[in-house]
């Protein structure tokens, strides 16, 4: 059971796979990121099958975000994720867009905006990405702020929902 994470911060996080059975290695990682330490699974989005961003010779992926309550640092919530990555056997190896047998990506840390090497927050990409918006739409309110982008439910209406069933 994880330490009890009373004051921490909301986290959302963007999870993501398209190898090895993505949805069983979706599945496996939320039930790990249940068990983070000073942390707490509050709400998951459903299972949603995405089009490949960048090269379209991979297979499609399976997207979903939680949101978490946690009483890490930005920084040690990140390592703790990619400690659930290597786990499903995430090798990184520096190209961008390619297929993995898992993504997990902080999102949004609370309210903060944070630019150092390895970790933006908010996901720079986050408000162009309807395999982003979509799953996070399911379980943050449509006014949640993304800082510096605008509310979520703004983000959601101009982004294009191809690719996301």
């Amino acid at each position: 059971m994880p330490a009890d994470p009373a004051g921490g911060v909301l986290a959302y996080v963007g999870i993501g796979s398209n190898l090895a059975d993505p949805e069983a290695q979706v599945r496996r990682a939320l039930a790990q990121l249940a068990d983070l330490p000073q942390s707490e699974l509050l709400a998951c989005s459903r299972l949603y099958r995405t089009a490949p961003v960048g090269p379209q010779d991979q297979p499609d992926y399976v997207n979903a975000a939680v949101c978490l309550r946690t009483g890490l640092t930005a920084g040690g919530l990140l390592a703790a994720l990619q400690g659930v990555e290597r786990v499903h056997g995430r090798v990184r190896d520096g190209r961008r867009w390619g297929p993995r047998t898992l993504d997990l990506d902080i999102l949004l840390y609370g309210e903060s905006c944070i630019d150092r090497p390895g970790l933006r927050v908010p996901h720079p990409e986050l408000a162009n990405r309807a395999f982003v918006l979509v799953p996070l739409a399911d379980i943050a309110p449509e006014a949640l702020v993304v800082p510096g982008r605008g509310r979520l439910g703004e983000l959601l209406a101009r982004c294009p929902r191809a690719g996301v069933a």
